[in-house]
């Protein structure tokens, strides 16, 4: 899937624009791995619209020293009881330039480091990963970067992978899973000609039942307009995505499956029964 993302994105995987980090998903009652773009594919992205106008060096708040204590899983995924102390800066501020109507405006988004650093044993652990340990303002930088780079470009650029390790994916909407179950769309209109890959641990499991009712009963009733038109009513983003991609794989093989029709129609009424043997007999008495 990194792959298929830098292909479709024509980025150079080597440069490594994408991230492969854990996730918690509640749906799998487990970590996942997935695949997020890092803070320069996110800056490669605001670049190529010709509107970035700069970024400013970041600005901190003061600094604040915490002991986290609690328990963390260790390389063997073993739950181990620690402590650990980490000096942070409380906050991180970073402004980023765009040009809106031929102005460079700034738009600057503010980052809290408690709220923004990764946990070393995912959802249920507070302590610290090595890296915010590490690189406590480095990691809160790129934290910033990305915010405020979503702000100045919403409609381009998403959550960098330095935001998303070890945070929970249950209600995010736009991470891709690796190493979780997934499904494969082609997509030939509306969706940029491209190929998409959807976990489907993004997708909720009310999601998930009611599509699944949808295309049950849409392929009992053969109603496939009417359930197009349902699912563009009912959901949004990638759930509609998912939910149209169900209907096509569900269209698709319901029309493989159908058997080949008699294209001479049984009589509909009695008269018509009777004209058919009226038929049937003179075809006979000529013979």
């Amino acid at each position: 899937m990194a792959l298929d993302y830098c292909r479709t994105r024509k980025l150079d995987i080597f440069k490594k624009p994408v991230h492969v980090v854990p996730m918690w998903s509640a749906a799998l009652g487990r970590s996942v791995e997935t695949v997020w773009p890092s803070i320069m594919e996110i800056q490669t992205t605001a670049s190529r619209t010709g509107l970035w106008a700069g970024m400013d060096r970041p600005v901190w708040g003061p600094d604040k020293t915490l002991t986290f204590n609690g328990r963390y899983k260790d390389e063997h995924e073993q739950w181990q009881e620690t402590a650990v102390q980490v000096t942070f800066p409380e906050w991180v501020a970073v402004t980023v330039y765009r040009l809106v109507n031929g102005r460079r405006c700034a738009f600057t988004e503010e980052v809290y480091w408690l709220e923004a650093y990764s946990t070393a044993g995912g959802k249920y652990s507070q302590i610290p990963t090595a890296m915010w340990i590490k690189r406590p303002k480095g990691q809160l930088a790129k934290c910033g970067k990305a915010a405020s780079l979503r702000a100045a470009f919403p409609e381009e650029c998403g959550y960098a992978a330095e935001e998303m390790a070890d945070k929970s994916l249950d209600d995010l909407t736009d991470a891709t899973v690796i190493n979780g179950q997934s499904t494969r769309i082609e997509t030939g209109s509306g969706l940029n000609d491209a190929t998409q890959c959807i976990d489907l641990s993004m997708i909720s499991p009310k999601v998930q039942n009611a599509v699944t009712e949808l295309v049950r009963r849409t392929a009992m009733a053969g109603a496939w307009q009417a359930a197009y038109d349902y699912a563009n009513n009912k959901f949004s983003g990638l759930e509609l995505t998912f939910a149209l991609a169900e209907l096509d794989k569900a269209k698709t093989a319901a029309n493989q499956a159908q058997p080949q029709v008699d294209t001479v129609l049984p009589p509909l009424t009695a008269a018509g029964d009777a004209l058919q043997q009226a038929r049937e007999t003179l075809a006979a008495a000529g013979n």
